[in-house]
């Protein structure tokens, strides 16, 4: 499995060291479907493209967006592009996919692009799935995937770490997110007994504050590199992490069993 760090060109450098290949968060779509590229450093080359659409215009001519893409992969010696898209699919952004995954297969590099884009993910294109999940199994989660989208190895990992506040009963599934000090300041103030859901892949505690019980659902090094062997075990090609969420914990985390 082929392991990705997510970074802008400020983190770039301190994330290099640890020997795993950057997808550079550097670029986003511009008016008339340009490509707009931060201060990346020039001697930059290698690893993935990886293109915003946060508060991006519609993209009127995607093959022009899509020659930009490859021309910038050619020139920094890229292997592929990752669609960091957060806003819901819209009709340009699926042509723009579906014209930039083959054109990229034809020089072959790769697409990596999040799951509800699925539909647009044809020849050779990969599939993101994220791992973050607060209820059932994730195993399961997993081989649905798969079994949705043409199996394992059309697939990878999407590994956001998990770091949740749930007021029980919690029935819309949806948590308070902890930064990382005020997870550590309130596991200081409870000092809870943790616990590992095997099912989640993640460790847990609870507490109870104005008589409401709290349920506390993160990632660490270990439940992450357990996540990875399980990926890599179905199959998964790839995973991505986010490099201000793992750089804590980066060294420990181990994909190999």
């Amino acid at each position: 499995m082929q392991l990705y760090l997510a970074v802008t060109p400020g983190e770039a450098r301190e994330a290099a060291q640890y020997g795993h290949t950057l997808a550079h968060v550097a670029y986003r779509i511009g008016s008339g479907s340009t490509l707009l590229r931060q201060n990346l450093n020039l001697q930059t080359r290698g690893g993935l493209l990886s293109v915003s659409d946060r508060e991006a215009p519609p993209i009127g001519d995607p093959d022009a967006l899509c020659a930009a893409v490859l021309r910038e992969c050619g020139r920094r010696g890229y292997t592929g592009a990752l669609l960091d898209f957060e806003e819901p699919p819209r009709q340009d952004r699926l042509e723009f996919a579906q014209r930039l995954g083959p054109a990229l297969a034809a020089g072959r590099r790769t697409l990596y692009l999040p799951e509800r884009y699925a539909q647009a993910a044809g020849n050779g294109a990969v599939v993101l799935v994220c791992t973050a999940i607060s209820g059932g199994s994730l195993n399961q989660r997993l081989q649905e995937a798969a079994d949705a989208h043409g199996g394992a190895p059309r697939l990878a990992l999407d590994v956001q770490r998990l770091r949740m506040d749930f007021r029980l009963p919690a029935r819309s599934g949806e948590g308070e997110p902890l930064d990382e000090e005020q997870l550590r300041q309130l596991m200081e103030r409870e000092s809870p007994s943790m616990f590992f859901s095997q099912e989640l892949c993640a460790r847990y505690f609870t507490y109870t504050r104005n008589r409401e019980i709290h349920f506390v659902l993160f990632d660490d090094a270990d439940t992450i590199s357990q996540k990875l062997r399980t990926g890599a075990g179905m199959g998964f090609t790839a995973a991505f992490l986010m490099w201000p969420e793992v750089k804590d914990i980066i060294a420990k985390i181990n994909i190999r069993t």
